[in-house]
């Protein structure tokens, strides 16, 4: 497992948040995901051999939001 830090510059409240972390019930590998308006980000902890950045980012966008690793 590992835990990567994404900046969500255009994340502007708590229901974008829950929004992102919904993420976690439709990502294969992925364990935890906890999203923070107030800090603009969204820390993921996830299993590598499953998953890596760039289908973060893409799940990321089709929530309607940037994502880019902090």
């Amino acid at each position: 497992m590992i835990k990567k830090t994404f900046q969500i510059p255009d994340m502007t409240c708590s229901n974008c948040a829950m929004k992102l972390e919904s993420l976690e019930d439709t990502l294969s590998g992925v364990k935890e995901i906890n999203a923070s308006y107030h800090k603009l980000e969204m820390v993921v902890e996830y299993d590598e051999t499953k998953l890596n950045e760039e289908q973060i980012i893409a799940a990321v966008k089709k929530k309607g939001y940037t994502a880019m690793v902090k």
